[in-house]
């Protein structure tokens, strides 16, 4: 919430030709407790002030020589194409109000003042400006932690690619039509998956699986199960035999929509050949 002391603290341009105009202006808010009020009698100064202080209000006489206040206007929206360009315009013509209005001011002021309804004005038009600034605020801030959380996120997911290469021999992730999307490693030949003839598969080197444990593998992925540490093996065309641990999960989207599956694996001949040696 915006607080009164905030408002009176607010920064103020005090613009119209005429010095005893703004002498009078700058007056009525010092007493009424403003403390950061700025003045120019120089129309063609006001973009580059704004451009260097952004103002959080900006009281401009309409009719000046040289650069009146929509021109003066129409160069501050140049400026602010983002934010909420707050400007009360003063002026002595009731015919200037629509136009001004129309041209991007958010208020106005009649000359000769009613000092209560310039103050009423004044402090409506600082209130709303204020709660934009912390609008604004809130976004960045927010802007910024989804930034963090996205690189937080994205630092995890490497990581965990990482562990994963450093722990297995492969790594994959395939999406929801079986189609491979990452592969790490010699995923597809070590799934048997390199030859396009159902009857090939797996027989590149001459190789022969052992169909009993591929038809395991293969139902728990047309399941979408998850399965860990499944071994599987294929005797090569040199008469050894080749053992392999996979380990598998499904991946799913926020709303539970399966997405795919992903899954690490490594060759466990040797350790499979040790085991075999220490039960003799």
């Amino acid at each position: 919430m915006i607080n009164k002391q905030d408002i009176l603290n607010a920064s103020i341009l005090i613009v119209d030709d005429q010095q005893p105009n703004v002498f009078l202006l700058k007056e009525m808010l010092h007493d009424a407790g403003y403390t950061c009020i700025a003045s120019t009698t120089d129309p063609y100064a006001v973009l580059e002030l704004h451009r260097q202080n952004r103002y959080d209000l900006i009281l401009l006489d309409l009719l000046m020589p040289g650069m009146d206040g929509f021109e003066v206007m129409n160069g501050l929206k140049k400026i602010e194409t983002d934010a909420y360009l707050s400007v009360l315009v003063i002026t002595a013509q009731p015919d200037h109000k629509l136009k001004a209005l129309a041209a991007g001011a958010k208020d106005f002021l009649t000359k000769p003042y009613n000092l209560l309804e310039a103050l009423t004005r004044i402090h409506n038009m600082l209130e709303v400006r204020l709660l934009y600034k912390q609008l604004e605020q809130h976004n960045k801030l927010l802007e910024q932690k989804v930034l963090e959380r996205t690189a937080e996120l994205q630092a995890s997911e490497e990581r965990f690619r990482r562990l994963t290469e450093l722990s297995s021999d492969w790594y994959w992730e395939q999406d929801e039509m079986g189609v491979f999307t990452q592969v790490y490693g010699p995923v597809l030949e070590m799934l048997g998956l390199l030859s396009d003839d159902p009857d090939q598969t797996g027989k590149e080197s001459g190789a022969q699986w052992d169909q009993a444990e591929r038809e395991i593998l293969e139902a728990n992925l047309a399941a979408r199960r998850p399965f860990l540490d499944y071994v599987y093996s294929r005797v090569n065309s040199d008469g050894s035999q080749q053992y392999f641990m996979v380990s598998g999960e499904p991946m799913f989207n926020l709303s539970g929509r399966f997405t795919g599956y992903r899954g690490i694996g490594k060759d466990v001949t040797e350790t499979m050949a040790a085991n075999a040696e220490s039960s003799v």
